[in-house]
């Protein structure tokens, strides 16, 4: 099994496309059927379903892609980790992220990396930390900063803590809460209607574990994918929302209260990173930066939206 083989299987698989895979492989078409072909005969199976629009993964081929993108990071890894020892980093940094990460400034240790670093090219992706967590243990993504659920550490996925804090409810200050000025329970907020994240981002994860563990059931009504939508739902009085502490800070006119009752629950945000072995010289690099050279998150209420 030839490693070309191997990246154009997965080109195809990404674009579900052979012209488009072509393409962007700068191969001719034929060329890169031929090696298709010559793949399924090694396997004795089908990895697509061809049709005129475009191909789909047999059952065989799901099985092999995640392999393969394990394989071929892998070998980018391998090449570059030879890169750094004659002196310079190079290659990609393929970093994923949950937005608003807590412990973490993202752009500002971008910054810092790259100017230590100008020969890597960075890519960045936003998800929530179910979706990292699958990135990151596929190869698909070098690391990610995400928060922590259930994950715990694997055969192809490490789970290094960064920083934890305690969840809050952001209301409106004349809100029946807000008036009452207490720290409330998940019994207390058993009522309300919320406002919250898509049910993948880390603030959603650490908040429907929090109520569960309380035996609350919680219906969210108002369903979000970025901070500034959640905050000018809540500034609206048209919910509440449980969210990571320093949250607070991006919205002074909002009422903040502590959340009481929800034992060890906390938010927590970590870096997923591969196996040792397999972990890339560029994010190495990184989390040597972020653990050493101070580029964390900025002090309360200068917090990046």
């Amino acid at each position: 099994m030839e490693l070309r083989h191997l990246q154009h299987f997965v080109a195809v698989a990404e674009d579900q496309h052979f012209t488009r895979a072509a393409e962007r492989l700068l191969v001719s078409q034929s060329g890169l059927s031929a090696s298709i072909r010559a793949l399924e005969r090694e396997l004795q199976t089908p990895l697509f379903v061809r049709t005129t629009r475009r191909v789909t993964l047999t059952p065989a081929g799901r099985a092999l892609l995640g392999e393969a993108e394990r394989i071929l990071a892998q070998v980018r890894a391998a090449h570059e980790a030879v890169a750094a020892v004659q002196g310079v980093l190079r290659g990609m940094l393929a970093l994923g992220s949950e937005q608003c990460i807590a412990g973490v400034h993202v752009a500002g240790l971008l910054a810092a990396f790259r100017r230590r670093h100008p020969d890597v090219e960075i890519c960045l992706r936003q998800a929530g930390s179910g979706a990292l967590a699958e990135e990151v243990a596929a190869g698909r993504l070098d690391m990610a900063f995400a928060v922590r659920t259930a994950q715990e550490d694997t055969d192809q996925l490490r789970v290094v803590p960064l920083a934890g804090e305690p969840m809050t409810v952001l209301c409106h200050p004349d809100h029946r809460l807000a008036r009452a000025g207490a720290a409330v329970t998940p019994e207390d907020l058993g009522g309300e209607v919320f406002v919250d994240f898509h049910p993948d981002w880390g603030p959603r994860r650490t908040t429907d574990a929090a109520f569960a563990a309380a035996g609350v059931r919680r219906a969210v009504a108002l369903e979000v994918n970025d901070v500034h939508s959640l905050l000018d739902l809540v500034d609206e009085n048209l919910g509440v929302a449980v969210v990571p502490r320093h949250f607070r800070h991006k919205r002074p006119s909002l009422t903040a209260l502590p959340v009481k009752g929800t034992g060890e629950t906390v938010y927590e945000t970590v870096a997923l990173l591969p196996p040792e072995q397999a972990t890339s010289p560029a994010a190495r690099a990184l989390m040597e930066l972020l653990e050493t050279g101070g580029v964390g998150t900025p002090p309360d209420g200068a917090h990046p939206s």
